[in-house]
């Protein structure tokens, strides 16, 4: 059955790239309401903005979400990756600002908020989107592919730098049974320290820290306590790609496969896929799909990364 909140729960920062102050606070919502934004900050215009894979304006470095009445919202590819891999279906998120918090750079704290929250059941069974036929989109040497699987969401990701404490990374998982909290939920995003004042200068990253995000130079890893894992980076890219994909309104059942691919690729994916009918169909979960969906199964050891 679908899932929301239990209670309310609050969260204060700054936006990675407009360097604002933001509160976030995410609220329990009716079954099939879906996820929505709202920004309280708004004095004109509709305030709500849709999780939803058609409000998505492209965007360097984020997912930008944007309604009819030109209010938006960045940087909300976290905080979703955080409601799919924990499994929530349904909830209303207030922003302060035009940019979710950052925090730690991670999904981790979104998740900690969450499972301590609790959810609760609601009296509507759980539709995903089950693909049936391979959708890929392409950009230069950048790949992105959606292709049918078994009844769960498997995410393959690869990724290739220049720098030695980054290299080229691969890594493959099944996000079923809790897996997205213990093993992606609490890796950083990333950026190379020769990127960081070209980033500024565009009006970028004015809220980065060595705190929120992992910055590297050639072979040293600047931020203090170093990486959380060998292979952050792409664990990083992966938790980005679960959050734009929890955009495409349901839970999927496909296996994803991402070689360099970011945010606007993902995103561009998703509207191929839904741009030909023939490629998936909507289905009701039986108990046994349902176990194989993101967020479902966690046991309380699962939150010894979020504690």
């Amino acid at each position: 059955m679908q899932t929301t909140l239990n209670k309310n729960v609050t969260l204060s920062g700054v936006g990675l790239h407009s360097g604002r102050p933001a509160r976030i606070t995410l609220k329990p919502a009716m079954a099939d309401q879906g996820i929505w934004f709202r920004r309280t900050d708004a004095v004109k215009g509709d305030a709500f903005l849709p999780a939803r894979w058609d409000a998505v304006v492209e965007s360097p470095l984020c997912t930008l979400l944007t309604n009819d009445d030109g209010v938006s919202l960045s940087t909300v590819e976290h905080v979703m990756a955080a409601l799919a891999g924990c499994g929530v279906h349904n909830a209303l998120i207030e922003v302060s600002g035009p940019e979710v918090p950052i925090l730690d750079g991670s999904a981790a704290p979104f998740v900690g908020a969450i499972l301590k929250a609790g959810l609760r059941v609601l009296d509507a069974p759980i539709r995903a989107i089950r693909v049936l036929k391979p959708v890929e989109v392409r950009r230069g040497d950048a790949v992105a592919r959606l292709e049918p699987s078994d009844d769960s969401l498997h995410i393959d990701f690869g990724i290739d730098f220049e720098d030695a404490a980054i290299g080229a990374q691969t890594r493959s998982m099944n996000m079923a049974n809790g897996a997205f909290v213990r093993e992606l939920c609490d890796s950083r995003t990333f950026c190379r320290a020769a990127d960081v004042e070209a980033m500024r200068a565009e009006g970028k990253a004015l809220g980065g820290t060595y705190e929120n995000a992992v910055v590297v130079e050639g072979e040293k890893v600047l931020s203090p306590g170093g990486l959380r894992h060998s292979d952050e980076p792409v664990r990083h890219k992966m938790l980005d790609a679960l959050g734009d994909l929890a955009l495409a309104g349901h839970p999927l059942l496909a296996r994803y496969t991402g070689r360099r691919a970011g945010h606007a690729l993902t995103n561009a994916l998703l509207h191929a896929l839904f741009a030909d009918p023939s490629a998936f169909e909507i289905v009701t979960c039986d108990g046994d799909m349902a176990r194989q969906l993101p967020g479902t199964g966690l046991k309380s050891r699962d939150l010894r990364l979020v504690a």
